[in-house]
């Protein structure tokens, strides 16, 4: 019995050893994972790794971790031939596969949300406008063109914002007040419509919605064969 006893104290202190060193090496490769993406990627911002599932030490001999966290801040996109910064990306990847020597990792699916602030859409636009949020799902654009007699015509509209192609945000005026004046919609709309490809998110990720939101334009992303690191 007392045999018994010492084997079960001992069991629990090596499971204990056990758990404070996974903990241990899972917090390393988290911070490890986090500054290996933030280089990958040139993020001015910050990235923050969190790898579910235990134990983890398991999952590295096996290559392969079940799901990894990851949240970016001050991720540089490309649209349309411009910088735009998305805010906050967050994604959840499965599946990651280890391989080059653990130099390298693949997730077999992810998805997640990555949002644009609307000072940042206004950039991306190529045009001197104001974007914020309209209400109701919408985008509102001020811009201001000359019109011939009339001089500087400012109008306010609201937008709705959509995916095109599965990689182009698309925003479009519903109406244009005052359109009733020769050129002014057409002009207006020089300005406050617009489309963007966007480009240079981590490989492997697609768009697959957007909507207008307060905070900003949500978009949301899903991918195959994500390539997180390497």
């Amino acid at each position: 019995m007392r045999a018994l006893r010492i084997l079960l104290i001992t069991a629990v202190i090596l499971g204990g050893l056990f758990t404070i060193a996974d903990r241990l090496a899972v917090n390393y490769a988290e911070s490890e994972a986090a500054e290996r993406i933030r280089a990958n990627q040139g993020l001015a911002g910050s990235a923050d790794v969190s790898i579910k599932g235990f134990p983890f030490l398991t999952q590295v001999m096996g290559k392969e971790l079940d799901q990894v966290d990851v949240t970016l801040t001050g991720v540089e996109a490309s649209a349309g031939g411009r910088k735009v910064r998305v805010t906050e990306m967050n994604a959840a990847l499965k599946n990651v596969r280890l391989k080059n020597n653990f130099s390298t990792a693949v997730a077999a699916t992810a998805s997640g949300t990555a949002r644009i602030s609307y000072a940042d859409l206004g950039k991306a636009s190529g045009e001197d406008v104001t974007v914020g949020y309209g209400g109701n799902g919408k985008v509102k654009v001020t811009g201001s063109v000359d019109v011939p007699v009339l001089g500087s015509v400012t109008r306010s509209v609201l937008s709705t914002v959509s995916l095109v192609g599965g990689d182009t945000i698309r925003v479009r005026a519903d109406t244009v007040p005052g359109e009733g004046i020769p050129g002014v919609e057409e002009r207006i709309r020089e300005r406050t419509d617009f489309d963007r490809q966007v480009g240079g998110l981590p490989t492997g990720l697609k768009l697959t919605k957007v909507e207008a939101t307060p905070g900003g334009v949500v978009v949301t992303v899903t991918g195959t064969d994500v390539v997180l690191a390497g």
